[in-house]
């Protein structure tokens, strides 16, 4: 660390202390040439996570942006989009990937709500998979209506 007195860059540190959340360090720190005081911060670094479109374009993730079409999808529905949000964004950042797809988004999204409540499932996938017609529409509420009667037989 370079002294904001003389510029030197060694110095000591006398004290350290964490934030409450535990994502940052205060250190107090002398100057090794000067003996004067003075303070830093330390912060992690999270990566930034990159999504790739379906246009081959690249924009950084954005969570409010997933948060308000999850949160559309769930609308009226006993479902909780931030718990949703912040499982996708979890497994995202856990990857340790620095890219990801917006289809793998979706995809991630779509498991989550089909395990959450089939009306926000549908919602969402009628936008994310661009039902063109009802036969298409009618086709994955059979799929899910499949899934629930295989699920129900099995208990």
């Amino acid at each position: 660390m370079r002294c904001p007195n003389c510029g030197c860059l060694e110095s000591r540190v006398i004290d350290s202390r964490q934030n409450i959340e535990g994502n940052n360090i205060k250190r107090r720190r002398e100057c090794m040439q000067c003996q004067k005081r003075f303070t830093t911060f330390e912060v992690i670094e999270s990566v930034q996570l990159v999504v790739v479109k379906k246009n081959g374009s690249k924009e950084l993730f954005d969570r409010t942006k997933l948060l308000g079409g999850i949160m559309k999808a769930c609308e009226k529905r006993p479902v909780n989009a931030e718990t949703i949000v912040n499982e996708i964004d979890n497994e995202l950042h856990n990857s340790m990937s620095q890219e990801v797809t917006s289809g793998d988004i979706g995809e991630m999204v779509m498991r989550k709500l089909k395990d959450a409540d089939d009306v926000a499932y549908v919602r969402f996938a009628s936008v994310y998979r661009e039902f063109k017609d009802i036969e298409t529409f009618i086709k994955e509420l059979n799929s899910i209506k499949s899934d629930d009667d295989f699920s129900s037989e099995s208990k």
